[in-house]
């Protein structure tokens, strides 16, 4: 029934992939595409909550009886890859959350289907979410100051604000590259953190009088050497990954550089082993400055949580996703080092963060394009209609085994932000003294 409800709106849904594919936008700047999708919703009879000062909204379909609020996201954010042939502007969809946004207009419009929620018990939620690349670092800083937002990822800002509470249970379908059929599948991946580091020396003339100056370029480079020095030290279980650029080395070339500055995550499957690494990296980047003589100022912010899929709402979801694709195409996957922030989610409530094929080329490459519209968007629109179903139907008894499975590893939010703000702090991590220096970690 449900498929067939999604298929009923089969043209909106794929040329609604169209469009967002040709009018991309980086995150917490979805203002065109937060306008176009709610226009669609509310044409269809859907009540929407903005975010107001960022991009992004919500609404809520509810049975009047009792039983859980499921929450169903898409992402409205691209990414920055000027390469790619049909970037607008630098912009493009390289990693599908357009394809995300087609599924949750076909969700939606499905669940507006006459008898589409007969039968069932609790509510729904429909999000869509800006900001889950995290890019433009900077802009986003500049936003955190002047108190726009808290958190740099659009599902954690949306966590901060409340818009989340009373969900109990979280999924979404995410496009995957390089699979030739229909596949939906699974993986637990790492968290991370976000390190800027910035060296500061002393300019001079770097033919006349070099002796004079301080190179913070050199100093960020010993640092960028001590970081690669540290990586036979990371525990292989933890699954750490520490990728840094330099993002400023100098102005001139006639002149001494006096600043530098280096960023970096810090990937780990656990709060506390990325935690752990981020004193080693601290210590690493200390090394370059102590050698040049160097002040160092670092700056740390929160990235995601380590995504955990819920098992019980994981393997409800296969056996619906089965019913669309086959039993072998459902497939669960070795850990995962990239990161997302369902992560969060997946901290204070059952999440689920599955990925469905349809795109070739690289993730974020030059090369991304979605091939298969069908699957990555209207046969996602199914699965996460008929999961809502299938969580909500019988009394909402599924969706009840769910939650009494389950054991976030935080109770709420407040709790949950409480731990990540150990990763929002700005130092000077070296304080140099008449006889000699002082670390300060």
């Amino acid at each position: 029934m449900y498929r067939e409800f999604v298929e009923r709106h089969r043209e909106t849904i794929l040329e609604v992939e169209r469009y967002l594919w040709k009018h991309p936008e980086t995150g917490y700047k979805e203002w065109n595409t937060q306008n176009y999708l709610a226009q669609i919703l509310e044409q269809a009879g859907y009540t929407l909550r903005y975010a107001g000062d960022i991009p992004g909204f919500y609404t809520d379909l509810d049975t009047g009886r009792p039983g859980p609020k499921i929450l169903i996201l898409g992402e409205m954010d691209a990414l920055l890859v000027p390469e790619h042939p049909e970037s607008v502007d630098g912009c493009i969809h390289a990693c599908g959350h357009h394809a995300q946004c087609a599924a949750l207009v076909g969700t939606a419009l499905a669940l507006k289907e006459p008898g589409a929620m007969d039968g069932l018990c609790g509510s729904i939620r429909l999000m869509a979410v800006p900001a889950e690349e995290m890019i433009e670092l900077k802009f986003r800083e500049d936003l955190r100051t002047r108190g726009v937002i808290h958190y740099y990822g659009g599902k954690t800002e949306f966590l901060y604000r409340g818009y989340l509470d009373g969900c109990q249970i979280a999924y979404l379908n995410h496009v995957r590259t390089g699979i030739d059929h229909a596949r939906f599948d699974f993986n637990d991946s790492n968290g991370f953190m976000v390190k800027t580091a910035t060296y500061r020396g002393r300019a001079a003339h770097a033919g006349g009088s070099p002796q004079k100056g301080i190179n913070a370029l050199y100093a960020a480079s010993l640092g960028l050497q001590a970081i690669n020095s540290l990586r036979e030290t990371f525990c292989d279980s933890d699954h750490i990954r520490v990728h840094p650029i330099l993002t400023e080395g100098g102005s001139t070339v006639n002149t001494i550089p006096d600043k530098a500055v280096i960023s970096t995550y810090i990937r780990g499957a656990t709060m506390e082993a990325i935690a752990q690494s981020s004193r080693k990296v601290d210590r690493a980047l200390a090394a370059g400055a102590l050698a040049l003589g160097a002040e160092l100022e670092v700056s740390d912010r929160p990235g995601y949580a380590p995504l955990r899929n819920d098992r019980c709402l994981l393997e409800t979801a296969r056996q619906v996703m089965a019913e669309l694709v086959g039993e072998e195409n459902v497939v669960e996957l070795p850990w995962g080092s990239g990161s997302t922030d369902m992560g969060d989610l997946s901290c204070v409530m059952p999440t689920l963060h599955a990925h469905v094929s349809g795109g070739s080329g690289r993730a974020h490459g030059d090369d991304f394009f979605i091939t298969d519209p069908e699957t990555c968007c209207v046969r996602s629109a199914a699965a996460q209609t008929m999961l809502a179903a299938a969580l909500l139907e019988n009394g909402a008894a599924r969706g009840g085994e769910v939650l009494a499975s389950s054991t976030p590893r935080y109770p709420n939010r407040q709790s949950y932000f409480a731990a990540v703000n150990q990763f929002l702090s700005d130092r000077n991590l070296i304080f140099y003294r008449d006889n000699g220096a002082e670390i300060c970690f």
